[in-house]
């Protein structure tokens, strides 16, 4: 069957040296009377900016498939839905964050873990689009009007919480949430947090809402009082060799968002027996770390990736009953380039939000 299509407004990134700038895109229709059509239509109304989607517009992973249309914090309200859809309803609020489809059937997927699908997750932008009836169609994210989403991927979102705060779960939420959850962050655990960006003021706010005594790791003295107003128990400043010492092997977790080249040794050293270093940062080259500082007194060193789609569910549904949301600045899709100036300079407390009426509008 061909899919109908209908032009979108979007921003783009053309190749690596040119800015992001206007484009149309194609976006599937819905069918309402098609039982067999389990799509929901969103006109987004916000779009969080992600350090990735900078990453993209650049090639700076040498991955990107031109043009490319960033953003994977959406949130939006519900403009149509199709005959089999069943969760949602025209003007509801709903959202897509990275994740837009997984083959839904390998071990992954049916643990709900469709980010790690074994046949490659279909993320919100840059992924190969099946939907599309044109060859070598890939994905376009939230920097448009509108998206379209399979219901199975789409979430719904507290009608609480203020829609431009909540963009940012989607991604800078989950990727925090996620590993916090796993490793058991709550009453009775002591938890660091490394970095006081767009994932770490996420992170202290979830450790604190867990009930975890919050601990901010920073290089800057000047961010304890913001960390003070977000949840942290306590500041400690990493550059200051004195302050780590006070608190070596005392750390059941620490969650590592910084994406710069830094030692992990100085952090595993916080670490008590069988506590966990759990990165969710994306440094560009290699990270040295000394056997030595996982054998004594056995430390662990992991990874983590966004959270599939029932905990991300599970997740907005937590922030909802604890009116958690990110810190924005919220910006017109027209200074998208400046932000990505900024967020380079660390200009940001803590997540720009685009808000698309201006897109619409401009």
């Amino acid at each position: 069957m061909t899919t109908t299509t209908v032009p979108t407004k979007a921003y783009a990134a053309f190749a690596p040296s040119m800015p992001v700038m206007p484009h149309s895109i194609p976006r599937r229709t819905v069918d309402s009377r098609d039982p067999a059509n389990t799509d929901v239509a969103i006109e987004i109304l916000y779009c969080g900016v992600c350090h990735s989607d900078l990453h993209f517009a650049r090639n700076e992973w040498g991955m990107t498939n031109f043009p490319v249309v960033p953003g994977h914090e959406i949130l939006g309200r519900v403009t149509a839905v199709g005959g089999g859809v069943s969760k949602f309803k025209v003007g509801d609020l709903a959202a897509v964050g990275c994740l837009v489809d997984s083959c839904r059937s390998c071990p992954s997927c049916s643990s709900g873990e469709e980010q790690f699908c074994h046949k490659g997750p279909i993320f919100s932008y840059n992924s190969p689009d099946a939907k599309l009836d044109v060859p070598g169609a890939v994905t376009f994210g939230g920097y448009s009007e509108r998206i379209v989403c399979d219901e199975a991927f789409t979430l719904k979102v507290p009608a609480n919480l203020d829609p431009a705060g909540a963009a940012p779960l989607l991604c800078a939420g989950i990727t925090t949430y996620s590993p916090l959850r796993r490793w058991g962050a709550g009453p009775g655990k002591k938890v660091g947090i490394v970095g006081l960006g767009g994932l770490g003021h996420m992170g202290v706010k979830f450790a604190k809402a867990f009930g975890a005594q919050t601990c901010l790791f920073t290089t800057s003295a000047k961010k304890a009082a913001d960390a003070k107003r977000l949840g942290a128990d306590h500041t400690i400043v990493s550059t200051d060799p004195a302050q780590m010492a006070a608190h070596a092997g005392t750390f059941d977790l620490i969650v590592d968002t910084v994406s710069a080249d830094h030692d992990l040794n100085a952090y595993l050293a916080q670490l008590k027996l069988d506590g966990s270093l759990v990165l969710v940062g994306a440094p560009p080259a290699p990270q040295g770390v000394s056997v030595f500082s996982l054998l004594m007194p056995r430390r662990h060193l992991s990874g983590s990736l966004i959270g599939g789609i029932r905990q991300t569910q599970e997740m907005l549904d937590f922030c909802g009953k604890h009116n958690i949301v990110s810190d924005v600045e919220i910006i017109p899709i027209q200074k998208i380039n400046e932000a990505y100036e900024r967020m380079l300079k660390s200009d940001v407390k803590y997540r720009f939000v685009i808000d698309l009426a201006s897109l619409r509008n401009g």
